[in-house]
């Protein structure tokens, strides 16, 4: 059984806005909109994603994306629902039961949760989001990040997971004061492998943060 804190967040609304999710942001009475940390992360990597979905081609890039979604997706479901000590399991494919039960022994590392999908933002970044997990990791209060992959991938590869990671750190202290020790990413692998990514440097992807956030809000001026 996990154990739960109670933790007060908000309730954003999301909105499409030319292709970029925002969130609606509660402010003297009205709504601002916030753009979303999921949103800026994609735009840096634009370029990356652009040149590799014309090496593979378009439909093949498309299948790849569908199938890793969908997975992705089903996976989160099926933690979310062991997190809260719910037995029964949603109806997924078989490929994301495996990939959930590769991940159960790593799971039995969390504890005290405070927020599982809980919805964060930023005045001070003008950034918000919803992230999956904020819980004690091995005892350290950490943001948690599930995500599935068809093997694992080098930690060069992940700059953007521990970049989102940051922006709810700072998301989190903004809003309740409370302060992370880490960052953590536990990736299931189609391979069998579930590998579990730490990074303590917190201030290393703050600045990360800033520089993706700049690249967001310059391009979207000019």
């Amino acid at each position: 059984m996990f154990t739960h804190v109670d933790l007060k967040l908000p309730t954003l609304e999301r909105v499409m806005i030319d292709g970029v999710r925002y969130y609606k942001i509660p402010h003297n009475g009205e709504f601002k909109k916030m753009v979303s940390i999921t949103s800026v992360i994609s735009h840096y990597k634009k370029d990356f994603f652009d040149n590799w979905r014309k090496r593979v081609g378009v439909e093949k890039a498309n299948e790849i994306t569908k199938r890793a979604t969908s997975r992705g997706t089903d996976m989160h479901s099926l933690i979310e629902n062991h997190l809260y000590n719910i037995p029964e399991l949603p109806e997924v494919q078989e490929l994301s039961k495996t990939l959930f039960e590769n991940a159960i022994p790593t799971l039995r590392r969390i504890n005290n949760i405070h927020t599982l999908e809980g919805s964060l933002y930023s005045s001070y970044f003008g950034i918000a989001g919803t992230v999956d997990c904020v819980a004690e990791f091995d005892e350290e209060l950490a943001i948690i990040d599930f995500k599935s992959s068809a093997k694992p991938k080098p930690r060069e590869w992940i700059e953007g997971y521990f970049v989102q990671c940051a922006a709810y750190a700072c998301m989190l202290h903004e809003l309740t004061g409370l302060s992370v020790k880490k960052f953590v990413i536990i990736m299931s692998c189609e391979d069998g492998q579930c590998v579990v990514y730490e990074e303590y440097d917190i201030k290393k992807y703050i600045k990360l943060l800033m520089e993706y956030i700049r690249k967001f809000v310059s391009d979207k001026l000019d």
